[in-house]
C-alpha cells in the first residue's frame, strides 16, 4: 500500500520542480527588461491586453473563455512577470528575489505559497497580480484589516499605476460610491471583512445601479490566507435586522446554570468547548422550571437558553475569550489575540454571556442575508493565498478550497534555534523560570519577545517582570493602540515585549544595531497554543532574512492544553521519575511529541467543527445561488418581465387550484376557496361557484390564467411607457422575494438552533436540517409567487397630474 505522507512529498517536490523552471523562464528575459526605455517596458501592459483580447474575442461560452483565457494568461506569465519586475526596481527600487518569482508562480497557479516572515510577500504578489489585472476583469487583493489595504495599496500602487493600471482602496466606512469606485479599478485592495457585506449588501439591492460590485467575482489574492480562510471560517457573515425582542429566558437560565455544582449537576468537555447537563442537573432544571420533562417538544427554546448559558459560564472565560469594554462583551479573535469589533457570537451565546456578567442584554437580531467565509471564497473563479504558516493545514485548504500549500524557500538560510520545550509542574514554577530567563537576557542586552495565550497571562507576567525591575511593553487586546510601534521596537538592543499571539504577524521585527551579535531576539512562550500553526507564526518572529535568534516554550501541568490532552500521563511520567519536586524542569521529545499530539487533537475538532458550519452553510447556498440568480435577472431585464413574471402567476394558479381539488370527486372540492382565490388573489369578483361548477381541473386552471391575463393587459393599458410595466413588475417581485428570504433565513437560523436536538432521538441532525429546508424552501418560492401575484393583481395604477 501507497505511503500517503511520502505521495504529499513527491508531490511537493514535483510541484517546485515546475515552479523552478517557470522562474528560470522569467529570470532569462531579464536583460532584455533591463534595456528597454521606461516608455517601451511601460507599453508592454497595452501589449499584453492586445495579445489576451486576439486569443479570447468571440467566445461566448464561459467554460471556454475562461480556458481560453487561462491559456494565454499562463502563456505570458515569463514575460509579464519579468516586466513586472523590472518596473519594481525602476519604481520602488526593489527587485525580486528568485525565491519570491517562484511564490508568485504558485500564486497565480491558484494555490497558497508558503513564505516566511521577512521574505518580501507584499513584492512577490506584484507579479501574479499584474498579470491577472491584465485582462480587465478584477482582482481583489485580500488583507485582515484597513490599515494593511491601505499601506499596501499605496506602497504597491505606484508600480501599478506606473504599468498602465488602475488601484483602488475598499475600506469599511467608505461612501457607497467611493466603493464601486474601488470595485471598479483593475486591482482592488479591501478586507475580507468588506468583501463579504458588500457582496450581500449588493443582493439586497432593488435597482441594478446601485450595486457595489458591478463584476463578478474573478480572481482574489489572500494575505495572511490561513488567518482569513481558517481562523475565521467559523464565524458566518450575517447582516441583520430587527427582532423580535428580549427573551427573558436568557436571565432566567443563567440564574439556574449558577446554581450548579461542576461534575454533579454538569460536565464540562473542555475539548469541545461544551458543557453538558447529567441526569442529576436535569431534574435540578425540572424542579428549577417546573416541568414534567426538560426535552418536550414544547420546551426547546428553554434547553437552547440553558445550553448556551452553560457554555457562557464554564467554556467562555473573561480575559481569555473576551474583554469587557465599554459595558459591552467584545470577543478576543483566538488565532491574533486582537479584539474582533464588530462581531457578535450567534445561537444566543452572545446574549448568554451578557446575562453572565450582568450587562443589559442586547436585542437578538433577525438575519436578514449570510454567508461563511468559505463559500464566499469558493465562488471566486480563481483564488490563491499567501502566508508563513499554512503547512499544518494543507489537508483542509485543498479539500475545501482546492489549493494546493507550495513551501518556497528562504532566500537566506534559516538561523533560528527552536530548543525544545521545558515542562514545569506548576504555573509558578514556570512563570518564575521565564523571569529568571528573560532577566539573563535583558541583562545582556539581547532583546526578548515574550509571548502568552490571553490577556490574563500577560498581564500576570507584566506583574512578575515589574516586581524584578525589568522595564517592558505590553500588547494585547486591551492595549493595542501603538501595536506596529512597539513590535517595530522589539528587536533593539534591551527591549522586552509582552504580548499575547497578536504579536505572531503583521508588523517586521527589524534588529537593532549589535543585536545580531548578541544572538539575535529571543522568542519566549509561555505556554503552547492550542495550534501548531500559532506557534509557528511566534517562532517565526526571530530569524528573519537569515538573522539569528531562538525560540524557547515553556510549559506546566497547569496549562489549559495540558489539563484538556495528556497531563495525567505526563504527571506519571513524572511520579515514576521521582521528579515531584515544585522547581524541576524536564525537557524530552517524548513530551514535545505529547503536546504536538494534543495539538493535532484540537486541530482536528476545530477541523471538524469548520466543516460542519460549511455543510450546514453549504444547505443554504445551494438556495442563496438560486434565490440571487432570479435576483440578478429581475435586476438585469432591459426590456420586459412579463416572461418571469406570468409563469409565476401560472404556477401560483396551479397551487392554489391543485391544494383545493383533491383525487378525482368533484364533489369534495372546496370551490368557495378558488372563488376567494379569485376574489383576493386575482382582484376579480363576480366569479361565482356556478361558473366553475362543471369544470374539470384543468378547466378551472386554464379559467383563472385567463382572468389574470386579461388583469395584466388592463394594466398594461393603464401605463404610458413600456418601461413603467418593468419597473412595476421589478418592484413587485423584488420585495415579494427579499420579504420572504429573509424569513426564510432566519427561520434556518432558528432550525440550525434546535436541530442538534433531535440527535438524543437517534436522527441525524444534518440531513434533518436538509429536508427541512428543502421543504421550507419549496413553500417559500411558493409564498413569493402566491404575494407577487396578489400584489401585481391588487394594485391600482394612478397618475399624478400637475396642473
Amino acid at each position: 500500500m501507497a505511503n500517503p505522507v511520502r505521495k504529499l512529498v513527491d508531490n511537493s517536490k514535483r510541484q517546485l520542480k515546475k515552479v523552478e523552471a517557470i522562474t528560470e523562464k522569467v529570470e532569462s528575459y531579464a536583460d532584455a527588461m533591463s534595456a528597454l526605455s521606461d516608455k517601451d517596458l511601460q507599453a508592454k501592459t497595452a501589449e499584453f491586453k492586445q495579445t489576451i483580447k486576439n486569443a479570447t474575442e468571440g467566445i461566448k461560452d464561459d467554460r471556454a473563455y475562461n480556458k481560453a483565457l487561462a491559456d494565454v494568461l499562463d502563456q505570458l506569465l515569463p514575460e509579464a512577470f519579468a516586466v513586472a519586475r523590472e518596473a519594481a526596481k525602476r519604481v520602488l527600487g526593489l527587485y525580486p528575489f528568485h525565491v519570491q518569482i517562484m511564490g508568485a508562480v504558485v500564486l497565480h497557479g491558484g494555490n497558497l505559497a508558503e513564505m516566511k516572515t521577512g521574505e518580501g510577500k507584499t513584492l512577490t504578489a506584484t507579479m501574479a497580480v499584474y498579470l491577472n489585472a491584465l485582462p480587465g476583469r478584477g482582482v481583489h487583493v485580500v488583507t485582515v484589516n484597513d490599515y494593511l489595504s491601505r499601506r499596501d495599496a499605496e506602497l504597491m500602487g505606484e508600480l501599478y499605476n506606473w504599468l498602465g493600471l488602475t488601484v483602488g482602496v475598499n475600506v469599511g466606512d467608505d461612501a457607497p460610491e467611493d466603493k464601486r469606485k474601488a470595485y471598479d479599478a483593475d486591482i482592488t485592495y479591501s478586507t475580507n471583512f468588506n468583501i463579504g457585506f458588500d457582496y450581500l449588501r449588493d443582493n439586497m439591492v432593488s435597482r441594478a445601479e446601485d450595486r457595489i460590485m458591478q463584476r463578478g467575482l474573478n480572481f482574489a489574492l489572500i494575505d495572511e490566507a490561513d488567518s482569513i480562510l481558517i481562523d475565521t471560517a467559523r464565524t458566518p457573515l450575517i447582516i441583520s435586522g430587527p427582532g423580535s425582542g428580549i427573551s427573558p429566558l436568557y436571565q432566567q437560565a443563567d440564574r439556574f446554570v449558577k446554581t450548579l455544582q461542576r461534575d454533579e449537576d454538569f460536565k464540562v468537555d473542555e475539548e469541545g468547548k461544551n458543557t453538558l447537563l447529567t441526569e442529576e442537573g436535569i431534574k435540578n432544571a425540572e424542579v428549577f422550571f417546573n416541568l414534567d420533562n426538560l426535552y418536550g417538544p414544547k420546551d426547546t427554546a428553554l434547553t437552547h437558553h440553558i445550553d448556551q448559558a452553560l457554555r457562557a459560564n464554564f467554556n467562555y472565560l473573561r480575559d481569555k475569550d473576551y474583554v469587557l469594554q465599554e459595558g459591552e462583551v467584545k470577543l478576543i479573535d483566538q488565532s491574533t489575540g486582537r479584539i474582533s469589533d464588530g462581531t457578535r457570537l450567534s445561537d444566543g451565546l452572545h446574549q448568554a454571556i451578557e446575562a453572565k456578567e450582568g450587562l443589559q442584554v442586547q436585542e437578538e437580531n433577525k438575519s436578514m442575508a449570510q454567508i461563511t467565509y468559505q463559500n464566499l471564497f469558493r465562488m471566486y473563479r480563481k483564488l490563491s493565498g499567501m502566508t508563513g504558516t499554512a503547512k499544518t493545514e494543507e489537508e483542509e485548504l485543498r479539500e475545501i478550497y482546492n489549493m494546493d500549500v507550495v513551501e518556497i524557500p528562504t532566500n537566506k538560510p534559516i538561523q533560528r534555534l527552536d530548543r525544545p520545550d521545558l515542562l514545569y509542574p506548576s504555573l509558578k514554577s514556570k512563570f518564575n523560570a521565564v523571569v529568571k530567563m528573560v532577566s539573563e537576557l535583558h541583562a545582556k542586552g539581547q532583546p526578548v519577545l515574550l509571548g502568552t495565550g490571553s490577556v490574563e497571562s500577560s498581564e500576570l507576567v507584566s506583574k512578575l517582570l515589574t516586581a524584578h525591575h525589568i522595564p517592558h511593553n505590553v500588547l494585547n487586546a486591551k492595549n493595542n493602540a501603538k501595536e506596529a510601534e512597539i513590535i517595530a521596537n522589539a528587536g533593539q538592543r534591551g527591549a522586552v515585549t509582552v504580548a499575547t499571539n497578536m504579536a505572531g504577524r503583521g508588523t517586521d521585527i527589524k534588529l537593532g544595531p549589535g543585536v545580531d551579535e548578541l544572538g539575535g531576539l529571543a522568542v519566549i512562550a509561555t505556554e503552547r497554543h492550542e495550534s501548531r500553526r500559532i506557534d509557528n507564526q511566534l517562532r517565526g518572529r526571530a530569524g528573519r532574512q537569515g538573522d539569528h535568534g531562538f525560540s524557547q516554550f515553556f510549559l506546566s501541568l497547569q496549562d489549559d492544553l495540558m489539563i484538556r490532552f495528556g497531563a495525567e500521563r505526563v504527571r506519571l511520567l513524572l511520579e515514576r521519575m521521582n521528579m515531584d519536586e515544585e522547581d524541576t524542569v524536564i525537557t524530552h521529545r517524548w513530551i514535545t511529541r505529547s503536546v504536538e499530539s494534543a495539538q493535532k487533537r484540537v486541530e482536528g475538532n476545530n477541523y471538524d467543527t469548520r466543516k460542519n458550519v460549511l455543510q450546514y452553510d453549504d444547505v443554504v447556498r445551494e438556495q442563496r445561488e438560486l434565490i440571487y440568480q432570479e435576483r440578478d435577472q429581475v435586476l438585469d431585464e432591459k426590456d420586459s418581465l412579463d416572461d418571469v413574471f406570468m409563469p409565476m402567476v401560472r404556477r401560483t394558479i396551479d397551487r392554489v387550484v391543485d391544494a383545493q381539488t383533491p383525487g378525482n370527486d368533484s364533489s369534495k372540492w372546496d370551490l368557495d376557496e378558488i372563488s376567494n382565490f379569485i376574489s383576493d388573489a386575482l382582484s376579480v369578483s363576480g366569479e361565482g361557484l356556478a361558473r366553475l361548477n362543471n369544470l374539470s381541473r384543468q378547466e378551472i386552471k386554464d379559467k383563472l390564467f385567463a382572468i389574470a391575463q386579461q388583469n395584466f393587459a388592463d394594466k398594461k393599458k393603464q401605463l404610458y411607457e413600456p418601461g413603467q410595466m418593468l419597473a412595476f413588475e421589478r418592484i413587485v417581485i423584488l420585495r415579494s422575494a427579499d420579504q420572504h428570504w429573509t424569513d426564510h433565513i432566519d427561520s434556518l437560523d432558528r432550525l440550525r438552533q434546535g436541530v442538534g436536538l433531535r440527535g438524543y432521538g437517534q436522527l441525524n441532525p444534518l440531513i434533518e436540517y436538509q429536508r427541512e429546508a428543502f421543504d421550507n424552501f419549496n413553500k417559500m418560492i411558493a409564498d413569493i409567487e402566491y404575494d407577487a401575484t396578489r400584489t401585481f393583481m391588487k394594485s391600482e395604477i394612478r397618475h399624478n397630474i400637475s396642473a
